[in-house]
């Protein structure tokens, strides 16, 4: 069972979906990733896109985030973050879209965020696809953080050089199979 690192709702554990289509991030990861943007969290709108239990959204929401939204496929994986988020009391903050995460940036082009999290599983090269879609919809803020949990770091773009133009690659780091890539989205002119 995860736990909040901290802030707002700190130690308090959150459940995760039944079965093999959640692979939640592990308490590492989730540590090294948080430690890469500590001070960069609070008043961001954030996106949690493929999102599991929502414990990656929720850790920014207990750090002062301004709100979030989810997204996530999977009805148990739904049910988890409505339920994650009623325990820690973040749900005021919150919108849970039960549905594809790609779908969801398809038809929510009004919305902005400054901070995604973008973990899908691994082998299905969504993270190209998802980069492609927040930057075409233009849902991305000046300067919005991106955080990707990768196989490989070479799966964050997925070989699109132009898709890479569009952000700098601030750090990538390695956590037993998880590869994560903190990326800042370029405003135009800087590309």
């Amino acid at each position: 069972m995860m736990r909040v690192i901290t802030g707002s709702a700190k130690g308090i554990r959150l459940q995760t979906p039944e079965g093999e289509t959640t692979r939640p991030t592990s308490e590492r990861a989730k540590e090294a990733l948080f430690s890469m943007i500590q001070f960069e969290v609070e008043g961001r709108r954030v996106l949690d896109l493929f999102a599991g239990s929502g414990q990656l959204g929720i850790e920014a929401l207990s750090r002062s985030a301004q709100s979030a939204a989810f997204a996530d496929a999977s009805k148990a994986a739904v049910e988890a973050i409505r339920a994650n988020l009623q325990k820690t009391k973040l749900q005021e903050r919150a919108f849970v879209y039960a549905g594809d995460a790609l779908a969801f940036l398809r038809q929510n082009a009004a919305r902005k965020f400054d901070l995604v999290f973008l973990d899908p599983p691994y082998a299905l090269g969504l993270v190209p696809k998802a980069l492609a879609l927040l930057c075409k919809q233009n849902m991305l803020l000046p300067g919005a953080l991106l955080l990707c949990e990768t196989g490989a770091p070479e799966d964050v773009f997925g070989g699109e050089d132009g898709l890479a133009a569009a952000f700098a690659v601030r750090t990538v780091k390695k956590h037993g199979v998880a590869h994560l890539t903190l990326l800042e989205y370029r405003e135009e002119g800087e590309k």
